[in-house]
Order: C-alpha cells, then sequence, then structure tokens
C-alpha cells in the first residue's frame, strides 16, 4: 500500500484548502496522510519558480479565471470559515520551523489547525512572533516551549531537508502531494490523488 503525502506551506491558501479537503478524503480511503512541512521560499528559489501573483502579473483574464476556480472550490466544499489574509504574502519561516517543531513534540495535528486557521480564517500576522505565541497559547499549546524549540539547530536543519528532498522529487510549488512516488500538484489535482490512492490500496 502506498504511503500518501501532503507537502505544504502555511503561506500558501491552496495548502490550506486541501488541509480542508484532506479530512473527508481519508475517512473514504481508510488511511491517513503524513503532512510533510516545506518551506514554499525554499521551494520556489531551488527551482527558479515564482509565486502565482507574481507570475500572473498582467496577463489579461488569468487571474480572474484562477478567482473563479477559487470561488467555485470553495463553494463546492463549503468552506465558510476561509478569509483571504490582508497581511498576505507573509514569510513563514517561523511557523514552518515551528510545524516541525511540533512533530518533534507530538503535537503537529494541533499546532497544523491552529496555525491554519489562524492565517487563512482569523486573518493574523502569522510572521509576528507575538501573535504566533498567543494563537499557540489560545490553542493549548506549548507556545513558549515550542518556538524555542523551533530555534534549535536540528528543526532548522530538518525543515531545509524536508524541503531539499522534496524538491529532489519533484515538488515546485505548495500544496503537493504524492502518492507512493507518484507526484499531483494543487488542490485541483485532489480528485486524481483519490483514485490514485484508491487504485495503490
Amino acid at each position: 500500500m502506498s504511503t500518501l503525502e501532503f507537502h505544504f506551506d502555511f503561506g500558501s491558501p491552496n495548502s490550506y484548502f486541501a488541509h480542508r479537503v484532506l479530512p473527508a478524503m481519508e475517512a473514504r480511503l481508510g488511511r491517513a496522510f503524513d503532512y510533510v512541512p516545506v518551506l514554499l521560499g525554499g521551494v520556489f528559489k531551488a527551482t527558479n519558480n515564482q509565486p502565482p501573483m507574481v507570475a500572473m502579473a498582467g496577463i489579461l483574464n488569468k487571474p480572474a479565471y484562477q478567482q473563479i476556480e477559487t470561488e467555485r472550490f470553495i463553494r463546492r466544499h463549503a468552506l465558510t470559515g476561509y478569509r483571504f489574509n490582508p497581511n498576505f504574502p507573509v514569510n513563514t519561516l517561523q511557523i514552518m520551523r515551528g510545524a516541525v517543531a511540533a512533530q518533534e513534540a507530538g503535537v503537529a495535528p494541533a499546532y497544523v489547525e491552529a496555525v491554519f486557521v489562524a492565517m487563512w480564517e482569523d486573518q493574523q500576522k502569522m510572521d509576528d512572533p507575538a501573535i504566533i505565541a498567543e494563537v499557540l497559547a489560545k490553542a493549548g499549546l506549548d507556545a513558549q516551549g515550542l518556538m524555542a524549540l523551533s530555534q534549535t539547530p536540528e528543526i532548522k536543519a530538518r525543515l531545509v531537508a524536508n524541503t531539499e528532498a522534496s524538491v529532489a522529487r519533484g515538488t515546485f510549488g505548495s500544496p503537493t502531494f504524492y502518492v507512493g512516488s507518484e507526484i499531483f500538484f494543487g488542490k485541483d489535482s485532489l480528485r486524481d490523488v483519490e483514485a490514485q490512492a484508491l487504485e495503490d490500496a
């Protein structure tokens, strides 16, 4: 049976959308996705990629169409909590290191949920350490302990290693999914991800 992986960065709204849709897919499959934190800025640098808002700048009609597709996705999955973050783009280095630290501390699911909600529902400025600490504490997490752990050389190195390994496998953006060795990019590939997972079960 193939492994299921979700390579993500909190700064990607499409990663938030995927995070919201994955639980229903996991229930249908009877299997869970491994969440793999990667630094999207590092992915872009390694692959010579650009954020969509930069890549699509000046292109007639395409940004408007992408917005239509986003609105369709939100309606299809009833993602009523979503709010675009006016602080976007946010430097996600601290919170992505925090995701690795949360895995080490055994609290990754609670951490990931809290940070995605803060970013894409509560519109928090999640590159401000004081706000990060407040969000984590409100979620019942050890904010100071996690933030201290995230600054250790081991955790920093692990995020770098995650990012480099993901790029080596084919990642160029977020969200990226792997079903075994098969790669799928973007929230719009989720149906194909599920089909491949069923085929490989």
